[in-house]
């Protein structure tokens, strides 16, 4: 029966934890923040009378939605140096990871704002505000709220989804782990603790998650 090497174990454990917070999660935060920007906009856009604006943003979405991730990485990395655009890795996977969250997260923010009842964008009416002011001060927040929850799943599924960056030489938690594999040839415990790091990462998020939306629902009205 094979034994473990604990010592490799242990000895390999903070050196993929280093790679977690250097590269895993600020990849995952700036990425996510960025793609929540632009989902936003292309949610608003879905939510356009003008049709030519709504059509863009259908287009963006399909495409998105309809191609892996690991294709639209390859495409900004690989694909553009061939028409004259170079882009180093860290940039090139941020750029990546930001529009396929733009894509997935519109849908999200979209039917967040939807859900929101119409009698609230009548009141804001009836009290004056205008279009613009009664989005941003009364029907965002509330959509924000009932988009946390699937929002925080968006989020720990691009925490995962950052390991494809080891592809282009973005130094992260499983780039780490592919080097001590290659190194030590322990493959299956490497990428088992590799997998045990990235399971108590989104075991702490899926836990911040249910807290904040407890702490969001103490403003709902029962």
């Amino acid at each position: 029966m094979i034994q473990p090497d604990w010592e490799l174990f242990f000895g390999s454990f903070w050196p993929m934890v280093d790679g977690a917070v250097r590269g895993t999660i600020p990849l995952a935060l700036m990425s996510f923040a960025i793609g929540l920007v632009l989902a936003l906009v292309l949610a608003l856009m879905r939510l356009s009378t003008k049709r030519w604006l709504s059509g863009i943003a259908r287009g963006y979405i399909s495409i998105v939605r309809g191609t892996p991730l690991l294709v639209q990485l390859f495409v900004i990395f690989y694909g553009l140096p061939s028409v004259g655009v170079l882009i180093d890795p860290w940039p090139s996977a941020i750029v990546a990871f930001s529009i396929n969250v733009g894509g997935y997260a519109a849908e999200v923010i979209r039917a967040a704002i939807l859900s929101v009842p119409k009698g609230q964008w009548e009141a804001a009416y009836m009290i004056g505000m205008s279009h613009r002011r009664a989005l941003t001060r009364i029907i965002l927040p509330q959509a924000a709220r009932v988009s946390v929850p699937p929002l925080s799943n968006t989020f720990i599924s691009l925490v995962k989804d950052t390991s494809l960056a080891s592809l282009i030489l973005v130094t992260d938690l499983f780039r780490e782990a592919q080097q001590i594999a290659s190194f030590s040839n322990e493959f299956m415990l490497i990428y088992l603790e590799a997998a045990l790091i990235y399971w108590i990462i989104c075991l702490v998020l899926s836990t911040g998650q249910g807290f904040l939306e407890k702490r969001l629902d103490r403003y709902v009205a029962r």
